[in-house]
């Protein structure tokens, strides 16, 4: 849905608006295995203001490409995704850093990139 609305629409709310996100959304998943749709979205979300995708924020926060981020620099950027002009990865407040450590404990117990990769164990480690 977030991919979708960044991708094809506007900023506001309206009854057309979101008409339009709910069809792209679909379109979207009827056409494009997850991977690719959190690949575009991770590509073209704000991350900071003015800073668009993971890679020009972890260039800007980390001076680092984003394959070379470690853990918990990208649990900290996705932590500020909810609000990215109000939360900062560079100068995380309390909140971002509790934010930060609970997505990373998900991303271990899921099985870390290998997850995302359809590499990880069947079942979680407890």
């Amino acid at each position: 849905q977030q991919t979708a609305k960044n991708l094809f629409l506007w900023n506001g709310r309206s009854f057309v608006r979101k008409g339009l996100e709910a069809y792209f959304t679909v379109l979207l998943e009827l056409t494009w295995p997850k991977r690719r749709i959190l690949e575009v979205y991770m590509n073209i979300a704000e991350l900071g203001n003015g800073i668009y995708g993971v890679g020009a924020a972890s260039e800007a926060y980390f001076r680092t490409p984003p394959a070379q981020l470690g853990p918990a620099q990208a649990a900290r950027l996705a932590a500020v995704l909810p609000s990215p002009r109000r939360l900062h990865a560079d100068r995380p407040s309390a909140y971002v850093m509790r934010r930060a450590n609970w997505i990373q404990q998900q991303m271990e117990q899921l099985g870390g990139p290998g997850y995302v990769d359809g590499r990880a164990p069947p079942h979680p480690p407890h």
